[in-house]
């Protein structure tokens, strides 16, 4: 941060240097004095803007820092073992895909999707257990009713393949369940893999598709850093523009 700052201020040294004079008398060998023509108004304003930056990179440029020195705080957070990866470098990145504020917005919406996500498949998963629950219930009562009309020499035979029956049950509700848990994990998968994708896409360091355990523990970071970021810009009453 301190090699940035310095950087920052021999930019604003240079930039503040004043512009040379005219000179207005200019002496050329065996030619005499000439004076030099006064330059207009907005010539003198012309030549300057040569030497200025972009109205909007001041702004930029303290964005920026502002963003590095906040991640760089927030980084301290985390446990140990996660800020050894956060490099200095791996912040600044993030900071600079932060100034804009678009960043943010992805994240909230691939947040929110993936809300909405999980919501949809717990509610599927719950519908399935209480179909099952209503399952089973069904096939106890009509066991039950059978058993009661059986003739007594009869209900060995009878247990015994009611047994089989609710062995069976199980094992289809077992499967069924199994069946729905894959389904979920696939879809949490490619949600994982649709956020990986958007945020490379975006330009955000670090991101990239991938499943290797590391990688993905680094990108879990990152994006608490980016939501810690964000909230702590919005209770400022801060804008991303």
């Amino acid at each position: 941060m301190e090699a940035l700052t310095s950087a920052s201020r021999r930019s604003v040294e240079v930039r503040r240097r004043p512009f040379p004079r005219w000179t207005f008398g200019l002496a050329r060998p065996g030619r005499g004095v000439h004076a030099a023509p006064i330059p207009s108004p907005g010539a003198m304003a012309d030549l300057l803007g040569v030497y200025e930056e972009p109205p909007d990179s001041w702004q930029q440029q303290e964005r920026h820092y502002h963003f590095l020195s906040e991640l760089q705080s927030l980084v301290k957070e985390l446990p140990s073992s996660c800020q050894q990866r956060l490099s200095h470098s791996i912040l600044s990145d993030l900071a600079l895909a932060l100034i804009d504020g678009a960043v943010f917005e992805i994240v909230q919406g691939l947040l929110e999707i993936q809300h909405l996500t999980e919501k949809n498949l717990y509610n599927q998963r719950l519908k399935l257990h209480g179909e099952h629950r209503v399952l089973k219930q069904d096939v106890l009562r009509k066991q039950r009713e059978a058993q009661q009309s059986c003739k007594a020499h009869n209900l060995p035979v009878l247990r015994a393949a009611q047994q089989r029956e609710l062995e069976a049950l199980e094992h289809r509700i077992k499967e069924e369940q199994r069946l729905m848990d894959e389904k979920i994990v696939l879809e949490l998968d490619q949600k994982v893999v649709d956020q990986q994708s958007t945020l490379e896409k975006a330009g955000v360091s670090g991101f990239f598709v991938t499943t290797n355990p590391q990688e993905l523990t680094l990108q879990m970071n990152l994006l608490e850093l980016i939501r810690k970021l964000q909230m702590k810009e919005s209770e400022s009453g801060k804008k991303f523009v």
